[in-house]
């Protein structure tokens, strides 16, 4: 069962995405929860300003946010960067290129540190491409393997722009075997795992597909997936 994963359609650190971040910081049950804000797949645009608004952003929702300026393959095996990690009770990937996210994290350092503190309770978080990495699956002008922290999934963000008929349809032709699901994912919204399943937070909406069908759920709608 994926439990403690929160993927978020994009927009991240905006009005709109306070109900699906309180839920997390909520579920940690700590009196100022630590969040990093991680600013990788920013890298080609402005890293500085996404660590800026995620820090200042979950700050005024009462958490101890701070920045993890891991930026290139470098940051990623540094062993400073990783020890920062081990306090962390929530890990948040910022949106941007999930190519270069994906190329810079897997097999590093701070990937195992970020698996640990995962395997130890913590939340892991990603928006947009964020969220995409974290998948079985990533669905990124090609199919890739992604980290597989949210097993057996590939989220598709930014999905209110999508049509889920034509989504459905794509999906069946050239999704990979083994793919359980697939989250289509509104901008401001989460869909976050807890223990007895998925619940959606945000003003937007979750599709879900799987096995050549789709479900949509609003906010504080929750779901399981069917059974393999």
């Amino acid at each position: 069962m994926v439990e403690r994963i929160a993927l978020i359609g994009g927009d991240e650190f905006r009005q709109g995405c306070e109900e699906a971040d309180r839920a997390i910081l909520n579920a940690v049950g700590a009196a100022s929860p630590k969040v990093l804000i991680v600013p990788t797949a920013a890298v080609e645009g402005s890293p500085s300003m996404a660590v800026d608004n995620g820090v200042r952003y979950f700050t005024d929702l009462g958490a101890d946010a701070e920045s993890l300026m891991v930026l290139d393959s470098s940051d990623a095996r540094d062993e400073g960067l990783a020890d920062e990690v081990e306090l962390a009770d929530v890990v948040y990937l910022s949106g941007g290129n999930p190519a270069y996210l994906l190329d810079t994290l897997s097999d590093s350092t701070v990937l195992r540190a970020m698996l640990d503190a995962y395997d130890r309770g913590a939340w892991i978080a990603g928006s947009s491409a964020g969220a995409m990495v974290l998948g079985a699956w990533m669905r990124f002008r090609t199919w890739t393997q992604a980290l597989d922290i949210a097993k057996g999934l590939v989220t598709l963000p930014h999905h209110e722009r999508a049509d889920p008929e034509t989504t459905s349809a794509d999906l069946v032709r050239d999704a990979p075997s083994g793919l359980t699901a697939a989250f289509g994912i509104d901008g401001r919204t989460g869909c976050l795992a807890f223990s007895d399943g998925w619940k959606v937070l945000g003003p937007g909406a979750v599709t879900v597909y799987e096995a050549g069908s789709w479900r949509k759920f609003s906010s504080s709608e929750s779901f399981t997936l069917k059974p393999g």
